[in-house]
């Protein structure tokens, strides 16, 4: 059975809904504000998203654990930093410490934003973060499980896209990561040139060398330009992202209650992570605590970031920057579900970061992400015009009839 099939008045509960994440969505942005990972604002939040299951759910949970919120994106200033350093001693001739330093620099970047490590966690303060769990049982046998998910925590604003929006961010980035291309080709151009450990200022030097050195050093304003790229004590409201996500989530489960419906042999379970923007932190402890348990039925995740921007609509089979391969199934069944819903949705890539569908994949459980957000990225994103004056009505509503039919639809049939 389709969800529009499972009640007369299904446009009319699609809109209610809607509106009532809608106002959901004020009153969090006004009553509690921004919620960077490990913050008292998000701990509100937490609090807020247990009260609103515990009225449609059967049972309800937090589970905490900590996070090094400052760490995730700690590596843009140190790497920026040590940029600095490298170009200002490989002015000086020290090309083997310039070269260290730029090594490093690229392996914090590739561990903490290719593949989301956490190298730089114990050098950074402890906080305490938290996931909220609602578990709506099924009529019958539970067969199999379905879980929903947002994050509730919200970003430092990004700087330069709130300035420039994704013009000025990329020219920053390219800029940025050219710099530490360039410093690296002028320490590989002094080794050829005989200069293993380093060089003297008044001895002999290629063209090339003596050119870079002076390069490097007009480079260094631009590094600090880039060290700035995020402002952790500027946290933004994250309306869109990802409050509409949490409240399409639990708009599931109110669906059901308010409406005296139940899956047949589907266990619903409704995801509220907590620091997200912190490198996934509350999903890869979700998946730590419960994967197994999961396993031991035919599971899909269904992560929801961002429901803005109606005609970007999109599955999401690709994440963390390309390098994870959602689930193919849950991918499959996902797109399915929106045509449940009379939509046609692509298939896209995140080309630049990740979402909670991704940990919950490497984890090796079936997850595809849904996400409605311009990924040029928007002017909004992770800045403080991500507010609760910046929402869409129809945007919502569509991602709500997408989570319901593909839910209806995972209990109806699975992944088969």
């Amino acid at each position: 059975m389709k969800a529009s099939d499972s009640v007369k008045n299904y446009p009319s509960r699609l809109r209610e809904y809607a509106n009532y994440s809608l106002r959901s969505i004020k009153r969090v942005c006004k009553d509690i504000g921004p919620r960077f990972p490990g913050s008292d604002g998000e701990k509100k939040a937490h609090d807020y998203f247990f009260k609103e299951l515990e009225g449609c759910c059967d049972t309800v949970v937090k589970e905490e654990f900590a996070v090094h919120p400052r760490a995730f994106l700690g590596w843009v200033p140190l790497c920026c930093y040590m940029a600095v350093i490298g170009c200002v001693l490989f002015y000086f001739g020290l090309a083997a410490v310039t070269l260290a330093l730029a090594a490093v620099a690229l392996l914090l970047i590739v561990l903490e934003f290719v593949f989301y490590r956490q190298p730089l966690d114990p050098f950074y303060p402890k906080k305490t973060s938290a996931n909220v769990i609602g578990v709506k049982n099924p009529s019958g046998e539970i067969k199999r499980k379905f879980i929903i998910s947002g994050h509730c925590d919200s970003s430092g604003e990004w700087t330069y896209t709130y300035l420039g929006g994704p013009v000025l961010l990329k020219i920053v980035l390219f800029a940025g990561v050219g710099g530490l291309v360039l410093l690296l080709a002028a320490v590989v151009a002094a080794f050829v040139n005989g200069y293993a450990l380093g060089f003297t200022l008044e001895g002999p030097q290629s063209p090339f060398v003596n050119v870079v050195r002076y390069v490097l050093l007009g480079y260094i304003p631009v590094f600090l330009a880039a060290s700035r790229f995020s402002n952790p004590k500027k946290p933004v409201l994250g309306a869109n992202d990802d409050l509409t996500g949490c409240f399409a989530a639990v708009s599931a489960a109110k669906f059901l209650t308010d409406c005296g419906l139940a899956l047949e042999n589907t266990q619903l379970n409704v995801l509220i992570t907590g620091s997200e923007e912190a490198g996934l932190r509350g999903a890869k402890d979700f998946a730590k605590r419960h994967a197994g348990e999961y396993k031991e039925v035919p599971t899909m995740f269904l992560g929801i970031d961002t429901l803005r921007d109606y005609d970007d609509m999109a599955v999401y089979t690709r994440d963390m920057s390309g390098t994870v391969k959602n689930g193919e199934q849950a991918c499959a069944l996902l797109r399915e579900g929106a045509a449940n819903a009379g939509l046609n949705l692509p298939c896209k890539t995140i080309t630049l970061g990740s979402s909670d569908a991704a940990a919950i994949t490497q984890a090796g459980l079936q997850a595809a992400a849904l996400a409605a957000m311009d990924p040029a990225p928007a002017r909004y994103y992770h800045t403080r015009l991500d507010n609760e004056t910046n929402l869409d009505l129809k945007t919502i509503e569509a991602g709500i009839n997408v989570c319901l039919e593909t839910m209806f639809l995972f209990d109806e049939k699975g992944f088969g």
